[in-house]
Parts: C-alpha cells; sequence; structure tokens
C-alpha cells in the first residue's frame, strides 16, 4: 500500500520544538519533492516548507524562516521538519505531500495542493 504517515505532533509551550516525520511506504520518498502543509481552524492549508528531490533544496514560508527546518533521511525513507522557537500561531493540523503534479521551483511547489500523495495529519499545538 502506498501511503505517508506524519508522526511526532503533540502539545508544546510556546518556545518549544517539536520535530515531525513524515514516513513513506510502499515507494521511494526521496524520488519525490517533498512538502509540509498546515491547516489551522478556520483558515485555508498554507505551504510552510517542501524540499525538492535532486538537490535538497529547501523552501520556507516567511512566517517559519529561521525556526523550521526540512530535511531528508533518505536511508529511513523519511522527510522531517524540525519546529522550533514554536508560537501559538503555529497551531495547526501538519499534513506532508509527496510528488506536486505542478511548480517547476520548490517556492512553486508549496504553492499548489495537487499532489500524488498525502498524509493523514497531525495536530500540533502550542499554548501561551
Amino acid at each position: 500500500q502506498l501511503q505517508l504517515v506524519e508522526s511526532g505532533g503533540g502539545l508544546v509551550q510556546s518556545g518549544g520544538s517539536l520535530r515531525l516525520s513524515c514516513t513513506a511506504s510502499g515507494f521511494t520518498l526521496n524520488y519525490y519533492p517533498v512538502g509540509w502543509f498546515r491547516q489551522a481552524p478556520g483558515k485555508e492549508r498554507e505551504g510552510v516548507s517542501c524540499i525538492s528531490s535532486s538537490d535538497g533544496r529547501p523552501y520556507y514560508t516567511d512566517s517559519v524562516k529561521g525556526r523550521f527546518t526540512i530535511s531528508r533521511d533518505n536511508a529511513k525513507n523519511t522527510v522531517y521538519l524540525q519546529m522550533d522557537s514554536l508560537k501559538p500561531e503555529d497551531t495547526a493540523v501538519y499534513y506532508c505531500a509527496a510528488g506536486p503534479r505542478s511548480g517547476t521551483t520548490v517556492q512553486a511547489m508549496c504553492a499548489v495542493y495537487d499532489y500524488d500523495y498525502w498524509g493523514q495529519g497531525t495536530q500540533v499545538t502550542v499554548s501561551s
């Protein structure tokens, strides 16, 4: 079965850290660009960070630059999102996705939602 599974979400105080994992089964994740997206209640889904498949080039939306780091572990077929200095406004359900069907740059891939694979989401809650 081809799927993505996210893990690592939870409740953390403002200023704390979490590391989200996105693990693929049934396919090789390092062949695909991967994106992390989030959706807060009452808000649209937004692209948080994306990473290319070829050279591992990252993209971050402005609100998380300097606080979040995306990385790959090809041996574990996993992409991580390290989130530091968390703020209450980071509270959302976080989703990973692989295989964008459009977007030729890493930034463009984070602006589209048409992906081959989506995970089920993991809740991140940051208390003030």
